[in-house]
């Protein structure tokens, strides 16, 4: 049985595979293209793809894709495989650098946003070689960028590698200022924790809406949750177990740093974290780590649900988004080190990331904006969707020293004192950790919690990636044009602090009295949903700071925001149709077969002796009787809501009116529903409940 050592990346056409396949000259090229970005050249395309495809054969491939992140929120992929004909009757194994760097799909039915017309097909995919191609089900798969005929990018990887760029690009003018010129490039570094749920795969077909739609539209609240906190962390279960080691197995062939694996806080609720790597390839891992997810867990009986609400009453699910910067030479930029009070070049960049989530709050709402991410924000269970930072004790104590000339006195080191001998010594961390926070710093990171558990961290990283850019080219073009660096950057720092303090928060975000505090005393903003913050993608700052970067074009974001509207109108569209049909098919006809045993059963009675109390069944039937009637009128007034739909002149206005029409209905249409499944024999009611598939895999 070979260890995981031995199989590690076997999937995967890594920097092992590359030095021990590639001759010298073009393996030495290649690594300039990935770690420089210096142009490829065609002879140099020409020996990787031969490679390349021999690698593949031997692995097993007959395909190749160019694999991509259009804009639907999921992979895409065309499978051509490696034949041509020979003369003999015969074929050969063939693939070029053309085929290999450049692919053409047809771009017509993935969203544009405008960018095209539908009858201008053509689109291009262009290989990244910074993200390793990888085999998958015989095919050998390519990561690659997507664009239109005309340029304009129609992927999440084209923007993401724009702002890491960008990054780079300004993280270097500071580092030079510092006196660093080993440095050749600055990346980012991301480590994604995902959550998702497991259900059984029988249960699951029995729900037309978590099949439609991904949550359950109905169920009432079984008699036991959450409240007991026994799940986090709690054993894994037996069939849940094979599931993360045969998941585990995958992944680790694919290269990917799978790493830790937990029961989360709800009843079938699990996580899986990687170790960090480089955020372009990070984004490519996780969007491949939650298709593998499904897919095995297809292999063990089972679903894995990766929406972020799946169940109403405990909680959803999210992606932590671990962020960091870090130098070619394996210096992180957001390690304070032992004495962060004199580390300058840390205090710099740290201001960097506070200006940045200060000045762009909004776009750090909008990237993670969603129909199901709204389910989650501000739940008691996920951070609010105020954006805020958290420092703790430590950082916070020196930024105030910083921003009023006052000595910093430095918190001291205390050891735990846990009162049994045999248990180990440590020392304390200097500052707690606080999981209420949208943006916490956790020692030489940032973790962002907003993001939804389905969502590409793409997105969230785009935004973030330019945000700290433009903060340091601002830092930069003072700094360079300072006749005295060191008294310009002691006013840099301190006027920072100053103008961007009411980001940072280190108390309760859950609570009601901090949302008032920091929208009304601080000014920050609350969106609550996601038409609430999609259209500020095209105010006057954000279109300025990205485009200036030269992360996106106007078009670009025109683009996008009309495809965001466009899909979240589509969910909640999809769901509302969803809970019409079940309440009309399922639930309905399901209360009258029980209403009928019912009043059967009060008959029976009667004939049999009058006498015999049947207080019971009549009230049963009352109650059972008012709800169908609230069902049957609330379905009717949710199906007419939908139709009003198609009045609404613009996507921006179908979004208003689905946030303020369409989801209260929704909720109203849900409540008569639960309530029935409470007072309906079990036997009588159409799919697996709340009961059944939170505590139904063992």
């Amino acid at each position: 049985m070979a260890t995981v050592p031995e199989y590690f990346g076997s999937l995967v056409f890594d920097d092992r595979v590359m030095k021990a396949n590639l001759p010298a000259k073009v393996y030495a090229s290649l690594r300039k293209t990935i770690d420089e970005g210096k142009t490829l050249d065609l002879s140099v395309a020409n020996a990787v793809a031969s490679a390349m495809k021999d690698w593949a054969v031997a692995n097993g491939a007959t395909h190749f894709t160019h694999w991509f992140q259009p804009l639907t929120g999921v992979t895409a992929e065309k499978h051509d495989s490696f034949i041509a004909p020979s003369p003999d009757g015969g074929v050969i194994m063939e693939f070029s650098g053309k085929e290999l760097i450049r692919g053409e799909p047809d771009a017509s039915s993935f969203p544009s946003g405008g960018l095209r017309a539908t009858f201008e097909a053509r689109g291009y995919t262009a290989w990244d070689p910074t993200s390793y191609a990888f085999i998958k089900e015989k095919s050998l798969c390519i990561p690659t960028a997507f664009c239109s005929y005309g340029g304009e990018a129609l992927d999440k990887k084209a923007p993401l590698l724009r702002s890491m760029e960008a990054l780079n690009k300004q993280a270097l003018r500071i580092l030079r200022l510092f006196g660093n010129t080993k440095a050749k490039y600055v990346h980012t570094s991301v480590g994604p924790e995902q959550e998702y749920f497991l259900v059984d795969a029988k249960m699951y077909a029995q729900r037309r809406d978590l099949r439609f739609t991904g949550r359950t539209l109905f169920g009432a609240k079984p008699p036991k949750g959450q409240e007991m906190d026994d799940h986090y962390f709690g054993s894994i279960k037996p069939r849940v177990a094979a599931y993360m080691a045969d998941l585990n197995e995958h992944l680790w062939k694919l290269g990917i740093l799978a790493k830790t694996q937990h029961n989360e806080v709800a009843p079938a609720q699990h996580e899986l974290a990687p170790i960090y790597t480089t955020t372009n390839v990070a984004a490519d891992h996780n969007q491949l780590t939650m298709e593998i997810m499904q897919k095995v867990a297809l292999k063990h009986g089972l679903v894995c649900l990766l929406h972020e609400k799946p169940f109403v009453g405990v909680n959803g699910s999210g992606k932590h988004n671990n962020w960091s910067l870090a130098t070619d030479t394996n210096v992180n930029l957001l390690s304070p080190g032992e004495t962060p009070y004199e580390n300058a070049q840390f205090l710099l960049f740290l201001c960097a990331v506070i200006q940045a989530v200060d000045d762009y709050q909004d776009l750090l709402r909008i990237a993670v904006a969603s129909a199901g991410n709204d389910h989650r924000l501000g739940a008691n269970e996920a951070p609010p969707a105020v954006v805020s930072i958290f420092l703790g004790d430590e950082l916070n104590a020196v930024l105030e020293a910083l921003e009023t000339d006052t000595p910093y006195e430095g918190i001291e080191k205390i050891q735990m004192k846990l009162g049994v001998d045999v248990l180990p010594k440590f020392s304390r961390d200097t500052t707690d950790r606080n999981r209420t926070s949208p943006f916490a710093f956790t020692g030489n990171k940032f973790e962002f919690r907003m993001v939804g558990s389905s969502d590409s961290i793409s997105c969230t990283n785009i935004m973030l990636n330019s945000a700290v850019a433009e903060s340091l080219k601002v830092y930069a073009d003072k700094l360079e044009s300072s006749k005295n660096f060191d008294v310009t950057l002691h006013d840099l720092l301190q006027t920072t602090i100053r103008e961007h303090k009411r980001i940072i928060f280190n108390g309760n975000g859950y609570d009601d009295a901090w949302i008032q505090e920091a929208t009304e005393k601080r000014g920050l903003l609350n969106y609550r949903t996601t038409p609430d913050c999609l259209p500020h993608l095209l105010d006057e700052k954000n279109v300025k700071m990205l485009t200036g970067q030269g992360v996106f074009t106007e078009a670009e974001l025109k683009s996008r925001l009309e495809i965001s509207l466009e899909n979240y109108c589509k969910t909640i569209v999809i769901e509302a149709n969803t809970m019409v049909s079940m309440a009309r098919t399922e639930i309905a006809p399901a209360m009258e077969a029980y209403l009928t045993e019912i009043a059967k059963a009060a008959m029976t009675k009667k004939e049999l002796d009058p006498t015999l109390p049947r207080t019971y069944e009549t009230e049963l039937i009352q109650k059972l009787s008012t709800l169908t009637v609230q069902i049957a009128a609330r379905t009717d007034e949710l199906e007419q809501a939908v139709l009003d739909l198609e009045q609404a002149e613009s996507m921006e206005q179908e979004a208003y009116a689905i946030r303020d029409s369409i989801l209260p209905k929704m909720c109203q249409l849900r409540l008569p529903c639960d309530e029935a499944e409470t007072l309906t024999a079990r036997k009588y009611w159409p799919f697996p409940t709340y009961g059944d598939l939170l505590f139904g895999v063992n």
